[in-house]
């Protein structure tokens, strides 16, 4: 506050006041005929912006579906763009955190408001975990000109064409390794019957396969396209401990959370977008090329030449960074681009267990993960070993460095 009251030159209390009264409902405002900012309004232009944003002549966009909560007190639904690793909220809907009811107004409500904000011949992706698939959401996307990629449970039965009768869909992935996509009526129950193309694919170190429903030709879809629905999970991470501080919010309104929220998705736009641009300026830049040849950074290096280094710092960090940097430098803040990268082909290993003894479903480990693991004094050793010798190297847990070194010294 402090900051920005030294930057406007004007009074700390008097821009205390104008950011509180942005947040505010008409009817808490002091005056008459006052006013209030109605987020759903912001929605398309926000989305148009990340259009106008987008470089490298890329036409193609993915759109995530997701919820995320604020301990009990907030539900958050949330639409998504995600580009880069990073993800820019573009709709959102809050709800009390035990508040009952369906979901399905507020979905239906939320891409309405983004229909048409996006060129009719660029290709649009719409994803979603299984917890969100819906017959009507499939074909709500569909309406909006857009393509589903939502992802299902295992437990459902198909049959591809020419088949008579359904049967499980794992029957066409039964190992890890295996692949299979094709045109389905997915669902036995006539109600709830689709006909789509599914994809599926059971990656090595997973614990089940990939399945994946859409309306694109089998030979246009590919099911590694899927990976980038995890990445708006670094973007509820960004807007609470990882960067925008939202954690720490003690508003009671959720038309007030939604205004910030409004002014969280601009700010992750700005920096995502001038963090992008810097990556690929950095990229740009020969790495190591005009060393001579047997110098010892050329010698080690394991990576092809070429070929850019792995990423360490996301483009919403190194945006955030460049802006702090353009301030102290006293020069013009930079507008940024979006700078897409191509879809993925491949689906990526998932992390390990933080103990190293294997796969894990968010690249975490639970203390309960931690029980399960080896009670052998090898195992524990091999596990210690791991969570010390990481690249790049985490603090682990003191909990579970203290149950591996109790079943060390039991045995």
């Amino acid at each position: 506050m402090r900051l920005v009251a030294l930057v406007l030159e004007q009074q700390e209390q008097t821009v205390f006041q104008r950011l509180r009264e942005w947040y505010l409902d008409a009817k808490h405002k002091s005056g008459k005929k006052r006013r209030e900012l109605g987020v759903t309004s912001c929605f398309a232009p926000l989305l148009q912006w990340i259009v106008r944003l987008w470089g490298n002549g890329n036409r193609q966009l993915v759109l995530v579906l997701d919820a995320t909560t604020l301990g009990e007190r907030w539900t958050i639904l949330s639409i998504s763009v995600v580009v880069c690793e990073c993800a820019i909220p573009v709709a959102w809907k809050v709800l009390g955190g035990h508040e009952k009811g369906s979901w399905r107004p507020h979905w239906e409500g939320l891409l309405t408001h983004l229909e048409g904000s996006i060129p009719a011949d660029w290709q649009v992706l719409v994803m979603a975990d299984r917890g969100l698939y819906a017959r009507w959401l499939f074909q709500v996307i569909i309406d909006c000109g857009w393509h589903p990629f939502l992802r299902i449970n295992l437990g459902v039965k198909a049959r591809a064409v020419g088949e008579e009768t359904f049967d499980w869909i794992s029957r066409w992935t039964p190992t890890p390794g295996t692949s299979w996509k094709g045109t389905v009526e997915c669902f036995a129950g006539k109600g709830s019957r689709l006909k789509c193309t599914l994809l599926m694919h059971w990656e090595a170190g997973y614990e089940s396969a990939w399945a994946v429903l859409t309306d694109l030709e089998p030979e246009e879809a590919e099911v590694s396209w899927y990976g980038m629905r995890t990445w708006i999970e670094t973007g509820f991470k960004d807007f609470k401990r990882g960067l925008w501080g939202w954690h720490h919010s003690k508003m009671v309104e959720a038309s007030r959370v939604e205004r910030l929220w409004l002014a969280m998705a601009v700010a992750q736009l700005w920096t995502v977008s001038v963090g992008c641009q810097a990556e690929e300026e950095q990229r740009q830049k020969p790495l190591g090329e005009s060393l001579p040849v047997k110098h010892i950074a050329r010698r080690r290096r394991k990576r092809p030449a070429g070929q850019p280094p792995e990423r360490r710092l996301s483009c919403v960090v190194r945006g955030r960074l460049g802006l702090v940097a353009t301030l102290f430098t006293a020069e013009i803040l930079p507008c940024g681009r979006l700078l897409p990268e191509a879809w993925p082909q491949i689906i990526t290993t998932r992390r390990q267990a933080a103990i190293g003894l294997g796969p894990a479903s968010t690249g975490t480990q639970t203390r309960a993960e931690a029980s399960r693991a080896s009670t052998s004094a090898d195992g524990c050793l091999t596990a210690l070993k791991n969570l010390y010798l990481k690249d790049p190297p985490r603090p682990p847990k003191l909990h579970i460095v203290g149950e591996l070194l109790t079943r060390y010294c039991k045995d």
